[in-house]
């Protein structure tokens, strides 16, 4: 498929996708929205892809977050384009969180808004030292959307959520990495290379597993304690049934690598 605002591409199993409106800070409109709910489809039926990246086109902007001019140039249709592209937004970000493949966000420069919102729901965050985080959503007179309500507490703890959405703090990569929403940060000219070592990494794990262990972590945030540890009883069984588990447990006995298919 052709996209228009952003590009995907496809190699060693490995899918990286690139938020590409960087004349305007690669801010979410109605067709990115759109472009990254049918990319995430995509990827998910595509038994090729083993790891995700999502990065941005430039170094200044990850995402600005949602299109302000796009909001007021719809006037009166505000409220039903907002309620077009979150729920376009909404079901990508659900169905990459839920998905087998892990992915990663390689953040360059400002992250904020819906572009913040899709941070926090990536399972792994490597930022440049020059990258910066803020929801910025109540500043424009707004309340936050993409996610960040249900990942952000979880994350940080609830006074600082709080603190992120109510005064639009602005942390830098260091900060964000202290408080727990990001997982590392590397210099600027290592950015890209870090990622893409992760990934390729990743690209040759037990890709199915790494789809259970997320979806574990994930409804473990509401399960409770009995349901979640059933739920842990069937994936591991199912994981130890698989191709896979068979091979990772062959190759744990007899110390050699194991050469996971992803299946």
């Amino acid at each position: 498929m052709q996209y228009q605002t952003i590009t995907l591409e496809i190699q060693a199993g490995i899918a990286t996708v690139t938020l590409n409106r960087p004349e305007a800070a690669n801010a979410l409109d109605l067709l990115m929205t759109q472009e990254m709910m049918q990319v995430s489809i995509d990827l998910d039926h595509d038994p090729d892809v083993r790891c995700v990246i999502l990065r941005a086109a430039g170094d200044r902007f990850f995402c600005a977050g949602g299109d302000l001019q796009a909001f007021k140039e719809a006037g009166d249709r505000g409220p039903q384009l907002v309620k077009a592209m979150t729920t376009n937004l909404h079901a990508a970000v659900s169905r990459l969180a839920r998905g087998n493949a892990p992915v990663i966000a390689e953040v360059a420069g400002v992250a904020a808004g819906g572009g913040f919102s899709m941070v926090c729901g990536c399972d792994l965050v490597i930022a440049s030292e020059k990258a910066s985080f803020t929801m910025a959503y109540t500043r424009a007179g707004l309340s936050p959307d993409g996610s960040s309500s249900f990942f952000l507490s979880r994350m940080v703890g609830l006074r600082r959520a709080m603190d992120l959405a109510l005064t639009n703090r602005v942390l830098t990569a260091a900060e964000a990495e202290e408080w727990g929403l990001i997982n590392r940060v590397v210099p600027a000219e290592q950015l890209s290379e870090t990622v893409n070592t992760m990934a390729a990494e990743i690209a040759q794990g037990a890709t199915a597993a790494y789809g259970r262990a997320k979806r574990l972590i994930l409804e473990g945030t509401w399960n409770s304690l009995e349901t979640q540890m059933e739920n842990e009883s069937r994936a591991i069984a199912d994981s130890l049934g698989s191709p896979d588990g068979k091979e990772g447990l062959d190759a744990f006995l007899n110390k050699r690598r194991p050469n996971f298919q992803g299946i």
